[in-house]
């Protein structure tokens, strides 16, 4: 309609006066009721159409006006946002109060409808910008606007209170659609200052009953780790993407220390989608425990590990892996571990875990992580359910001859280096907390140590351990008690083998990790992270 625009510009300077006066009112309801009189009259709450119209362009309204004040030569900085934020505060509060207000105080279906139509109006805004401007995007608007509504929309209120569940499943679907991939790169920071707020964290993974919260935002971490993937593989880390790297371990240092639970449950899917080479990030989220859960302290001499309460029970998984293997694989695999047969599964084995030549390009490498995951998961669990059911605990002598450590000896032996790599990657994944998965796959990676063929497996296996226990703490518990036994047990004869003496600096480094690891304290092992001392001296 004619001189909407114009309309919408007033209305909003009007706004923008009444929410700074003193006579606002506690929360600006007065100013509000006064307020929503004035857009009547002008007739925008007529239809939807028109709300939305309004809503577009009031932001684009507050995000010119922030372009300008940010394009203002020899202005300090403090000034520009306080200049920016005076207006933008003001639409926050009156894009909250609408919210609240709209409909009747129980129903909630029309304040989260107007909610999502809100973000999703903004987030437009935002993906036109981002594309119409390219480098000169500024993210500042869009930050404060998506930060400041979700405070205003989680204060303690009565109304607010019975939306609280769908305010974070709103603010979760837009996020996911302006997650830092290719969509909106220039956002990322402020994608990453928002899931790492600390009224986001403490709502969603807090606040939020029986856990609702916790798949959502593992979601969200998996599309930031998705978007780092490809520079952190190569190596390629440009100061700004180191920058979102060490954000990214700031948050995950948090999540360790304030929800170590939430990383033990979904740490199967994080290490499918971290590269390999991401030693410490990965090392963060496998050195999480129960916080009921008192850690035996790994360098006790003589430390019994079968014998500890812990080591028989489960821990919990929330990833489905066996559907993630396909379903004719899985056949086979089920055929195999059942009656060892057909014997030809064992040499097609390593075909079936690589990729299409078409997803390798895209992926990066030969070989299907996830698969190979899938599939040292699955053998694993089905292991400890057989060696159970006959009465035994997983050990050196019980997981031997069976169809499982023929599967697991198979692909140590016939994967190529990069193969046998990835796959023994996957069983250190498991090198977690005392539970019963930590106790079967250390014994699963000394038993292949002890049987390997050749020296070159027995190398790889060490260098997989190695390369975490050089890192900066903290070290998963279950990889320690592997190493430290691996070099102590005279069986597995660690200190005669020609690759701990080929060069003389890697005999200095195994000999100062043996001598930090024969050490009869325990470093602390949470929030350990952010202080430079590695194992290596």
């Amino acid at each position: 309609p004619p001189g909407l625009l114009e309309k919408t510009e007033f209305l909003l300077r009007e706004w923008v006066n009444m929410y700074h006066s003193p006579s606002a009112g506690k929360d600006s309801t007065k100013a509000f009721t006064i307020f929503v009189q004035q857009m009547n009259l002008h007739g925008l709450l007529k239809t939807d159409d028109l709300i939305t119209r309004f809503f577009r362009m009031s932001t684009q309204m507050c995000v010119d006006l922030c372009y300008r004040a940010l394009a203002e030569q020899n202005n300090n900085p403090t000034l520009v946002r306080a200049k920016c934020f005076h207006t933008l505060d003001a639409f926050v509060r009156l894009i909250a109060l609408l919210v609240k207000h709209s409909g009747d105080q129980q129903n909630t279906i029309t304040k989260v409808n107007l909610l999502n139509k809100v973000l999703g109006i903004v987030a437009g805004v935002l993906l036109i910008d981002h594309d119409v401007r390219a480098t000169d995007f500024q993210q500042v608007p869009y930050h404060r606007i998506f930060i400041m509504l979700f405070l205003e929309l989680n204060a303690p209120d009565q109304i607010l209170e019975t939306i609280n569940f769908q305010v974070l499943t709103a603010y979760c679907n837009m996020l996911s659609i302006l997650k830092p991939a290719k969509v909106a790169p220039g956002f990322a920071y402020a994608w990453l200052e928002i899931v790492s707020h600390r009224v986001f964290i403490g709502r969603i993974l807090s606040l939020t009953p029986q856990q609702k919260g916790w798949p959502m935002y593992a979601q969200l971490l998996t599309a930031l780790f998705k978007f780092l993937s490809p520079f952190l593989r190569n190596a390629e880390l440009a100061k700004p993407v180191h920058r979102l790297y060490r954000g990214t371990l700031r948050v995950l240092l948090v999540l360790l220390h304030d929800f170590p639970e939430f990383l033990c449950d979904y740490h199967y899917g994080f290490c499918d989608v971290i590269p390999p080479n991401c030693i410490q990030m990965r090392n963060l989220i496998l050195s999480a425990f129960p916080r009921n859960m008192r850690l035996p302290d790994p360098f006790t001499p003589n430390l019994k590990v079968d014998m500890l309460p812990e080591i028989s029970i489960a821990p919990r998984m929330v990833t489905n892996f066996a559907a993630l293997i396909k379903p004719s694989f899985k056949k086979d695999l089920d055929s195999y571990l059942k009656n060892r047969a057909p014997v030809s599964f064992l040499s097609e084995l390593r075909t079936n875990l690589q990729n299409t030549s078409s997803n390798a390009a895209d992926a990066g490498m030969r070989y299907n992580i996830s698969m190979i995951n899938a599939l040292v998961m699955y053998v694993g669990t089905q292991a400890i359910q057989f060696i159970r059911a006959k009465g035994h605990s997983p050990s050196m002598s019980s997981i031997a001859h069976s169809s499982h450590m023929d599967i697991f000896q198979n692909l140590a032996v016939d994967m190529d280096t990069e193969g046998r790599y990835l796959f023994l990657n996957c069983i250190a994944n498991q090198l977690r907390y005392p539970n019963s998965h930590t106790h079967y796959y250390s014994c699963c990676l000394l038993y292949l140590f002890a049987e390997a063929n050749t020296e070159a497996i027995q190398e790889q296996i060490t260098r997989v351990l190695l390369e975490r226990l050089i890192v900066n703490r903290p070290h998963p518990w279950g990889l320690l008690i592997t190493f430290i036994e691996l070099i102590k047990n005279p069986t597995f004869k660690f200190w005669s083998h020609e690759f701990v003496h080929c060069a003389p600096e890697i005999q200095k480094l195994f000999e100062s990790v043996a001598r930090s690891c024969m050490v009869a304290s325990q470093p602390r092992q949470e929030g350990a992270a952010d202080q430079p001392a590695t194992t290596a001296e």
